[in-house]
């Protein structure tokens, strides 16, 4: 199938990209066997742009995606984060190209306005809309075009390839004890979580906080080396209790084989395993698990592993490719999907 995939795929960054679950998107639909092009948004509207200035190359951004669709005629288009094409650009699309299937992809929460107030106006044009939340929070958004579909955090097997359940506690590899990198203020009191961790656990426990406490923010290379290097990850989301809702660390840590803690409350339970996710439901519960896995270094490496091996094995990148298509062609699914269980 001939696919358009629209999204952020950051060319300007010149090799120091972020994990995204776009690219992973991506590479999982060409994985799938799709003949899929790329239109980066944000940067065509730079080069696009007179002196390069952005918010300057919307218009004509949006008349290169025209000619982009009238010389590739896509048979699918998925479309993310693309937030400088115009809703009446894909109406267009479709008046041209009556054939045409849209996709929107949207892997932001909901607790926050502007991306709900997206949700709702990409349901209005698009055949299909696939969230990063679970199907009992977006009733709210049923009733206009669109089906509505939960989309899981995907691993990329050649993103997520390092593997540290393998890798005993006491190995000087391992610099870190737990990790939690974030640099997002907004809606969220998580900060506060963190600052009792920190003391409360022992001193000479390894909590790595990058991007927070004054600590400079990790990207690229430098994030993954510090996966590489680390044995647990929070997994401490803006805001908890939606279901199914994570951000996009939690395929990143357990991908690359951290014991991952995530609250009780998104029920992941729901389809993963036992022994992989480990829930918390409070700072109490969350503090007495660390220290549990932090003295039982095979029980650590044990969930650590089974949680790798199930990410990879039934939520990687060419498995939720396929489901998207599948799901916004209406086709018959090819895959038992852990989350349509």
């Amino acid at each position: 199938m001939r696919i358009l995939h629209i999204d952020n795929h950051q060319h300007r960054k010149y090799g120091y990209i972020r994990v995204s679950w776009a690219l992973k998107l991506y590479t999982g639909l060409i994985r799938a066997g799709h003949n899929v092009l790329a239109f980066s948004d944000r940067d065509v509207a730079k080069f696009e742009a007179p002196l390069g200035i952005r918010e300057l190359g919307k218009k004509k951004t949006n008349r290169r995606l025209l000619q982009t669709v009238d010389a590739f005629q896509p048979e699918l288009i998925v479309f993310g984060h693309c937030d400088l094409i115009d809703n009446e650009t894909f109406v267009e699309i479709r008046r041209r190209h009556p054939g045409i299937i849209l996709a929107a992809c949207n892997n932001d929460p909901l607790f926050v306005p502007r991306n709900a107030a997206n949700i709702e106006k990409r349901c209005r044009i698009a055949d299909a809309m696939f969230v990063s939340t679970g199907p009992r929070e977006l009733k709210r958004f049923a009733g206009q075009r669109a089906r509505l579909w939960h989309m899981p955090n995907p691993v990329d097997p050649s993103v997520e390839h390092a593997d540290v359940s393998t890798i005993a506690g006491d190995d000087p590899a391992l610099e870190t004890d737990l990790l939690f990198c974030s640099n997002s203020r907004q809606h969220t009191e998580r900060g506060q979580l963190v600052s009792q961790l920190r003391e409360h656990l022992p001193t000479d426990f390894r909590f790595h906080t990058p991007g927070l406490f004054d600590q400079p923010t990790l990207w690229g290379l430098d994030y993954d080396r510090k996966l590489a290097r680390s044995k647990m990850g929070l997994n401490l989301n803006r805001q908890e209790g939606l279901q199914w809702y994570s951000s996009a660390r939690i395929a990143q840590l357990a991908g690359n084989g951290l014991l991952t803690f995530t609250h009780a409350a998104a029920r992941f339970d729901d389809f993963m395993p036992a022994e992989t996710l480990a829930y918390f439901d409070d700072e109490n519960s969350l503090l007495a698990q660390i220290q549990d896995f932090h003295h039982d270094d095979a029980k650590r490496r044990h969930w650590a592993g089974n949680c790798r091996a199930f990410f990879h094995r039934e939520m990687n990148n060419t498995l939720y490719a396929q489901y998207i298509v599948e799901a916004a062609t209406e086709q018959k699914f090819s895959h038992d999907y852990v989350w349509l269980a």
